[in-house]
């Protein structure tokens, strides 16, 4: 009896964390397009070419995972315009985030 309670929770948190990771995909999908395809076309870098959205590049410029995007987001180098949460809420930039570290391997 607990292992079956214990087998459908641990399926519930799957499915809830899937369906949560799936969302702000699409939703990121939609606020990169909006904010950051102008100039990351395809996960390219039009002004810095060796700062592509791959992950090989993103690791190789220090970021590494969503809070570091953000933080790209918030407070970018030379050349990359700046989002305040007024432009790209926190929750929007979370989501464009995680679309990136899905999207651009």
């Amino acid at each position: 009896m607990m292992k079956k309670r214990l087998i459908r929770a641990v399926t519930m948190l799957a499915l809830v964390l899937f369906a949560s990771t799936s969302f702000a995909v699409t939703n990121g999908k939609q606020g990169f397009e909006k904010n950051c395809a102008v100039c990351h076309k395809d996960g390219g870098n039009a002004v810095n070419p060796s700062k592509t959205l791959s992950k090989k590049d993103r690791e190789a410029n220090g970021i590494k995972n969503a809070k570091d995007i953000i933080a790209k987001i918030r407070k970018p180098g030379p050349g990359m315009t700046a989002f305040d949460t007024k432009t790209i809420s926190d929750k929007e930039a979370k989501m464009i985030a995680i679309y990136i570290l899905n999207t651009f391997k």
